[in-house]
């Protein structure tokens, strides 16, 4: 069975990175009236309440099944997930564009721009520390797959979300760096005003991507493709099932619900088939422990 990541140490690695980098860029940023810094400053405060929202989805998606919820609640941390995307694109993207837009027209220097340039490095090293603790728990269940592939194919949608971040966050502080490099060998502002704008350009675009692949599991996805592979070959070496029909799954969070069409073993009393699949179930959930309701269907045909 493939490994399951940590999606909340994932979520702790960024947040304290994204506080700490959010208290340096506003000094930065005060001190040097760079726009791009302020728009760095403002995505790193978006990024904090981004992952504070992502573990209250995550602690509301572990309350137990009701009468109203009669599946879980599961699939609140894809809402959650959601209203992340859409606040990286407005608080973060366009406020970017509307920093360096604003600032397009000023001729006022950076004041102090090394402070500045010393507060990007440290920045990019310590979100590149929350980028690698997130691609670690990434590649316990990416296998062979490419990153784009797994961002494709993923069903935790907190760690698509935090992944996401991440990677516009390493991009963004390279692009203020930069921005803020040419204003200092140039003396022209309007390269930190360029900046803060491709910075909201890269925000909204990650949003967009981010949200792209919530909507799929909000609208309802199956297991990641490497696990349906694995039940698949699970189910077909049973000894109590003679041929798989059909295995639908739907992920419900963490937890995932599966339906199975099979034809059993020829010359089973009517007792001995159930028993026969009360032994698969169980071998079943024991192999795929997130799998919380499972529906199993005898039959001779598709």
């Amino acid at each position: 069975m493939a490994s399951q990541s940590n999606s909340v140490k994932s979520i702790l690695y960024a947040l304290v990175a994204n506080g700490a980098i959010a208290i340096a860029k506003f000094f930065a940023a005060i001190y040097t009236g760079s726009g791009s810094m302020m728009a760095e400053a403002v995505h790193s405060v978006a990024d904090c309440s981004n992952q504070g929202l992502l573990l209250l989805g995550l602690k509301k998606a572990k309350k137990p099944p009701s009468m109203e919820h009669p599946l879980g609640h599961g699939k609140e941390i894809y809402f959650w997930s959601f209203i992340v995307a859409i606040m990286l694109f407005s608080v973060g993207g366009m406020f970017s564009i509307y920093e360096g837009w604003h600032k397009l027209g000023s001729d006022e220097p950076l004041s102090s721009p090394w402070i500045a340039v010393g507060v990007l490095v440290f920045a990019i090293l310590a979100e590149g520390g929350s980028l690698w603790g997130c691609i670690v728990e990434i590649n316990k269940s990416r296998g062979d797959r490419s990153l784009w592939q797994w961002f494709r194919q993923s069903r935790q949608s907190e760690l698509v979300v935090v992944f996401g971040e991440d990677i516009a966050a390493q991009a963004g502080l390279v692009f203020a760096l930069c921005a803020i490099g040419m204003t200092m060998i140039t003396g022209n502002p309007v390269y930190d005003a360029i900046g803060s704008i491709v910075i909201g350009i890269l925000l909204i675009i990650i949003a967009i991507l981010v949200a792209r692949e919530v909507k799929d599991l909000i609208v309802g996805q199956g297991v990641d493709p490497l696990v349906d592979k694995e039940m698949r070959a699970f189910l077909d070496q049973q000894p109590q099932v003679a041929n798989v029909y059909n295995l639908l799954t739907l992920q419900l969070g963490n937890d995932v619900m599966v339906a199975i069409k099979a034809q059993m073993p020829s010359g089973l009393s009517g007792q001995e088939q159930v028993d026969a699949i009360n032994q698969t179930e169980t071998a079943f959930k024991a192999q795929f422990p997130q799998v919380l309701w499972l529906f199993f269907e005898p039959d001779c045909k598709d």
